[in-house]
């Protein structure tokens, strides 16, 4: 076994009520790592035969919950959720801080696999004895402060129970859904402590299918050993030093940005995405300072330590907490919105976290609302009130409505793509008059980022290449190399504020687990190999959304409107840019001019079991 592998992972079907363990070749997680990679393997390897026509929801489409060899070794460790993504049709490596990944690993195991539906919602209880479903009936319907109160006084009396002499237990780690993955809200999260998510590909909605409340875990064992211990350790203090000296991520994290990005960049989603660029001096840093409650918060083993905790004393959103608000949701939950006041930008955070949405794409759904209002394609009949830009109690309303699917939430809870066509139906409209609103990529809403002023770290082709839709952590740059890091964090897995510099990170990889990895082998085989998987899964899609190669891969209308304001004004995204850095992206990873892997890539990168499956899309 390499070194930093428990080399165990737990199976779990939820109609049978069966646990068993498993493990996977060396060659496999050489191949693949972990997380991001790993998952696309294990979907592929069960059910990539009959994708086309698979439904997320069906019982026997997994969800998939693991770590990587460097989670919790390596600073900032992550857990990473996969699956079929119910809102792409493809799949996604979607991450989350959470103490819950160390606990996992510590209690043995690498991750967890689940097929099934339970009869009755549950949630998984992970020890160093093994893996237990567990009745979770008096946690369905709670929301996320509940949940969490909830499972660490259950689950800290049981394990007291179990282990009197143990003295006091800590709280468990744990990843959970609110209302609204449990009422499969597509777009929905996968939720952790009471701010962090899993967000991109809607695995909220997933669990909610397989009447799956949490997964639990207390571990009391090691972390599993590097292969060469004393050069990881030496570079573990490499990676601190580096990451200690980043003072100004450590004082305000990205809360900061809410206003910058904004007025310095003109790249921030306002009134979903009409406009870029603000200078409401309301929404600067300092002006969020006055309710940090917790101004240093980090998850084990993080040295950036960028969040903060913030919280409402008093007022009509008294009691209201959650983190920065960390700049998506400064901006998904703020300014998208039309609210430029912190308080309330605090309020809709820790409300839209409480119900288990997605920070950035349930906001994005409530912003498209807001506009079809705004142009009186939704009326105040459709809605049940007014829904004005700007309005904190309207807003407070729809997220409510969308989370238990009542009235028109029932078909925003489809996610903006399928929710623009549910509505053009509604109003005897086409499609396209009302997908020219949405601010997606195959069917995923995009990151608080945009591409019309050009001065962002996102350009031209960021979202339109990217085998995981809008998410604005896995963009392609002006090569390859971008998305590759990417994969290789998300695969590892570890966050990308703890990023030192690449070399470092490989040589602790290869430190960690053995395998002979660099930078350039990982560029040129690993990476390409999980892309090119992704990107197979992606385009195969089904049964309700296919995505059409070279048509598909590219920005939002929106992207392509000129900035109507602000010192950017006119600048937009180059459509030829799009297609010729497209294209270039294509070559680089050996596929052909619709970006469909050639035979001979498949090959190479030992993944020719797909081939049958591409030749039918070349044909």
């Amino acid at each position: 076994m390499p070194g930093g592998y428990a080399g165990k992972f737990l199976d779990v079907d939820l109609t049978k009520e069966r646990v068993k363990e498993v493990s996977f070749d060396d060659k496999t997680l050489w191949q693949y790592f972990g997380g991001r990679g790993l998952a696309a393997k294990i979907l592929w390897d069960r059910v990539g035969k009959k994708w086309e026509n698979l439904d997320p929801y069906a019982p026997e489409s997994p969800l998939i919950v693991l770590t990587g060899p460097m989670t919790g070794i390596y600073p900032g460790g992550r857990i990473c959720v996969s699956g079929k993504s119910p809102v792409s049709m493809g799949t996604v490596g979607s991450t989350a801080s959470t103490e819950f990944a160390h606990e996992l690993r510590c209690a043995g195991y690498d991750g967890v696999i689940f097929t099934g539906k339970a009869e009755k919602p549950v949630y998984f209880l992970v020890t160093n004895d093994g893996g237990e479903i567990m009745p979770a009936e008096h946690l369905w319907g709670k929301v996320g402060e509940e949940t969490i109160k909830m499972l660490n006084r259950e689950v800290g009396e049981e394990m007291k129970k179990r282990k009197p002499n143990v003295g006091i237990w800590r709280e468990p780690g744990m990843v959970y859904i609110g209302p609204a993955g449990e009422n499969m809200v597509r777009n929905s999260g996968v939720m952790s402590k009471i701010c962090h998510a899993a967000g991109y590909g809607g695995y909220g909605a997933l669990m909610g299918s397989k009447k799956l409340k949490a997964v639990v875990a207390k571990g009391r064992g090691k972390m599993p050993a590097p292969d060469a211990p004393e050069a990881a350790k030496l570079l573990w203090k490499k990676a601190h030093q580096i990451l200690i000296a980043n003072s100004e991520m450590r004082r305000y994290g990205t809360g900061y940005l809410g206003y910058t990005v904004g007025a310095d960049l003109s790249s921030e989603p306002i009134k979903n995405w009409q406009t870029e660029w603000h200078d409401e001096k309301s929404y600067a840093g300092p002006r969020f300072e006055q309710y940090w409650v917790k101004k240093k918060w980090a998850d084990f083993n993080c040295t950036t330590n960028c969040m903060k905790v913030s919280c409402i004393k008093n007022g009509r959103w008294k009691g209201d907490i959650t983190d920065l608000p960390d700049y998506e949701l400064q901006a998904y939950c703020g300014t998208n919105l039309g609210l430029f006041e912190p308080v309330d930008n605090i309020h809709m955070s820790a409300l839209i976290d409480n119900l288990g949405h997605s920070g950035i794409n349930g906001p994005n759904t409530m912003g498209f609302a807001a506009e079809l209002y705004q142009r009186k394609i939704l009326t105040k009949k459709d809605i049940g009130f007014e829904l004005n830009w700007g309005d904190v109690e309207a807003f407070t309303k729809l997220a409510w409505m969308i989370a238990k699917r009542e009235g028109i939430g029932d078909v925003l809870a489809e996610g903006s793509y399928r929710a623009a066509i549910k509505i053009a139906e509604m109003k005897g409209k086409k499609p396209e008059e009302l997908l020219k609103y949405v601010v997606h990529v195959k069917g995923i809403e995009i990151g608080a980022h945009g591409t019309r002023s050009d001065m962002d770290y996102v350009h031209d082709a960021s979202y339109a290449g990217n085998v995981q839709g809008g998410d604005h952590t896995s963009t392609i740059g002006d090569g390859y190399s971008d998305m590759s890091d990417a994969i290789f964090a998300d695969s590892g897995v570890f966050c990308d504020f703890c990023r030192t510099n690449r070399e470092l990170e490989f040589d602790f990889a290869k430190a960690v687990t053995g395998f002979p990895i660099t930078v350039e082998s990982w560029r040129k085989e690993t990476g390409p190999r999980i892309v090119t998987l992704q990107r197979a899964l992606l385009m195969l899609g089904g049964p309700d959304l296919k995505w059409e190669p070279v048509k598909d891969d590219d920005n939002p209308p929106r992207f392509y409107e000129p900035l109507p304001e602000g010192p950017y004004k006119g600048k937009t995204t180059d459509k030829k840019r799009v297609d010729q850095k497209l294209m270039a992206y294509f070559e680089t990873l050996g596929w052909d001019e619709r970006g469909i892997p050639t035979k001979e890539t498949l090959k190479r990168l030992d993944i020719a079991d797909l081939e049958p499956y591409m030749k039918k899309m070349r044909a």
